[in-house]
């Protein structure tokens, strides 16, 4: 697994209860959704095929499906629930003309946006906190990184300074407030310094910094305590190809973390998510060498690994698109 695939990707009471449960679910339910493409709560194993363009979706409620959608040398994987009804949307978004394609689940529409231009980073997530995923690039310009959001609540259009253009992007609701946080990795100085990450507040708009992880690791995000809020959480390649990968996991409920080693360096691509529909984030990933998912599930404590078989090899795991 390496960063440049990971980043290019191309290719009343009651009331009140009810409210508090649908924020404190939201983190990973806004990212398992983009993975669900059968509304039953749970992410689905899916992989697109370069060779033909073709996403193939294990459905975890049963049956699969096969659909031809985008251009694996000019788009971007970039999934999301862009017409919030719970389920995932086929979507990419293209480079060379800056427009994002989807499939809208909740009626089978097809959408072409222009958003975006060449050369910039997809990121969308749902920065409003409507339930829908909003449309939203990062662009890399002049030693800054500018992100470009067009709220899918309002249609409003907003632009932000956050991070450096040799930082990586981390988006993720950290602070459970239901809308996701502009948030970066910076790099130290050498692959063994210890990198930072850097979360602009979208609840009151302060700053937070951690140290966590070291240059070289990958950024992937997700709930994995199930508080409600983004934990910090990377990925560590080993020295050879049959290292393995040891994933670390800063738990915002209580300040601990998970250190566990799971897949190997040099045939795994990271595909965390829920897949056993806890509400939690599953530790897991696609081998690319044999197709085959292995999730290492939050509702064992991490304890227990399941395995699907799913894909092919030069497949690529469309839950890679959160890691960066």
């Amino acid at each position: 697994m390496n960063r440049f695939f990971a980043v290019s990707r191309k290719f009343a009471i009651l009331a009140a209860v009810v409210t508090l449960m649908a924020v404190s679910a939201f983190s990973q339910a806004s990212l398992r959704k983009a993975l669900d493409n059968d509304g039953d709560g749970k992410a689905d194993y899916t992989v697109f095929r370069p060779s033909n363009n073709v996403w193939y979706i294990n459905r975890s409620n049963g049956g699969f499906s096969i659909q031809q959608f985008g251009l694996a040398n000019e788009d971007y994987t970039a999934p999301g629930d862009f017409d919030g009804d719970g389920k995932g949307d086929l979507s990419v978004w293209r480079d060379t003309n800056g427009v994002w394609y989807r499939l809208n689940s909740s009626n089978g529409t097809f959408v072409a946006q222009a958003f975006g231009s060449t050369g910039d980073e997809p990121v969308a997530r749902d920065f409003d906190g409507d339930g829908k995923t909003d449309l939203a690039v990062v662009r890399r310009s002049n030693g800054a990184m500018i992100w470009y959001v067009l709220r899918s609540t309002d249609g409003g259009f907003q632009a932000s300074q956050f991070g450096l253009s040799t930082d990586y992007t981390a988006p993720g609701d950290y602070d459970g407030d239901g809308k996701f946080d502009l948030a970066v990795q910076r790099p130290g100085a050498t692959a063994a310094a210890q990198a930072t990450f850097y979360v602009l507040r979208s609840g009151d708009g302060g700053l937070t910094v951690a140290n966590w992880g070291l240059s070289n690791d990958l950024v992937v995000p997700g709930d994995y305590d199930g508080d409600g809020k983004t934990d910090l959480a990377v990925v560590r390649e080993g020295a050879t190809p049959t290292a393995n990968l040891i994933w670390y996991v800063l738990r915002s409920s209580n300040g601990t973390f998970i250190a566990t080693s799971f897949g190997l360096t040099g045939s795994d691509l990271s595909a965390q998510n829920d897949y056993d529909g806890d509400g939690k984030c599953d530790i897991a990933i696609w081998r690319d060498t044999t197709g085959v998912f292995y999730v290492l599930t939050s509702s064992s404590n991490f304890q227990n690994a399941i395995q699907a078989q799913w894909g092919a090899s030069n497949d690529f795991p469309v839950a890679g698109y959160d890691t960066h």
